[in-house]
């Protein structure tokens, strides 16, 4: 089988998403008896090294005009390593960029596209990607008629790879990049959102409707979430009503997240939000509604008034961590 590609932007760094994805491309590379090869875009010495302990060959494109993401640039970057190296499958991680160029990628190289992947094998030299649909109720197998396959992974779902006993070869490559810019980038604002990305995270407080108010976040879960070390997060119904910013939001229109606790504060449990949370690998959840779908699916469910269950959780996590 040809190589396998995967695409790592040097200004996000090695995190987490991306030892997941490399994961999943050495693990699939392995599978088909054929190598692994890492395109990072932007100048970064340590992205670069820390992948080539775990790919075979690693193609760095730097260039003057992308030391800040532009994306036609980036395209353009990517479409001539790919069509010179010709891969069988390109994977990237779950990220706004990543999603922005694979559609335009595929569709440049002729070949087929698909988002969010838990899971990708192959058979023969056929690609087959595995995501949910429904909501998360049910999962769907793709197969990629057209080559190159490009994939666009969920992160936290895959285990990083060891590194191999011999880097990989770093190479650099001198782009013909055209003065092409569609869209040009005005202002860019960083909003803080903790520590980790809340898809890294690994323990999620997250609040619905049922919370109440933006000041009952403050009051009440923010102090649960700095005792567990976790991140904050929403459901959509709670950022619509302007309690939690978009950036919390979790379901099947915000964020997928995949920790190994989430917990659930005044969130119904419908559909979408549960799209947003089908790997998470422990939910606990409190709810005043015994009936509410959440407890279906959830691993700890307390029914009662959040207002007077948390004091007490958080009194025996405080006591716990002394």
């Amino acid at each position: 089988m040809k190589d396998i590609a995967i695409i790592l932007f040097a200004s996000s760094g090695f995190d987490k998403a991306a030892q997941g994805l490399t994961g999943a491309a050495r693990r699939l590379a392995d599978q088909a008896s054929a190598k692994l090869r890492a395109i990072v875009l932007g100048a970064a010495e340590t992205v670069a090294a820390e992948v080539a302990r775990i790919a075979d060959a690693v193609v760095v494109a730097d260039h003057p005009e992308m030391a800040d993401y532009q994306p036609e640039l980036c395209l353009n970057a990517l479409t001539q390593i790919c069509r010179e190296i010709s891969p069988a499958a390109v994977l990237l991680s779950n990220d706004t960029y990543s999603q922005e160029i694979a559609p335009r990628l595929a569709h440049r190289l002729a070949g087929s596209a698909v988002g969010d992947g838990i899971e990708i094998r192959v058979q023969g030299d056929t690609v087959r990607v595995v995501r949910q649909v429904y909501g998360g109720k049910a999962q769907a197998v793709l197969e990629m008629k057209r080559s190159p396959a490009v994939v666009w992974l969920r992160a936290r779902v895959f285990e990083a790879a060891p590194a191999r006993a011999a880097a990989g070869e770093i190479t650099r490559v001198v782009l013909d990049l055209k003065p092409e810019q569609r869209t040009r980038i005005v202002e860019r604002k960083r909003e803080e959102t903790g520590e980790a990305r809340l898809e890294d995270a690994r323990v999620i407080v997250a609040g619905g409707r049922g919370v109440g108010s933006r000041e009952a976040f403050a009051a009440e879960l923010q102090p649960l979430a700095e005792i567990l070390g976790a991140q904050m997060a929403a459901s959509r119904a709670a950022c619509d009503a302007g309690w939690a910013p978009a950036t919390w939001q979790v379901g099947q229109t915000g964020k997928k997240v995949a920790p190994d606790l989430y917990v659930a504060i005044g969130i119904s449990g419908a559909s979408q939000h549960m799209a947003g949370i089908s790997e998470a690998k422990n939910v606990a959840a409190i709810n005043t509604d015994a009936e509410a779908p959440i407890f279906k699916h959830c691993r700890f469910g307390i029914v009662g008034d959040y207002r007077k269950i948390l004091p007490l959780v958080r009194q025996k996590l405080a006591a716990v961590a002394k």
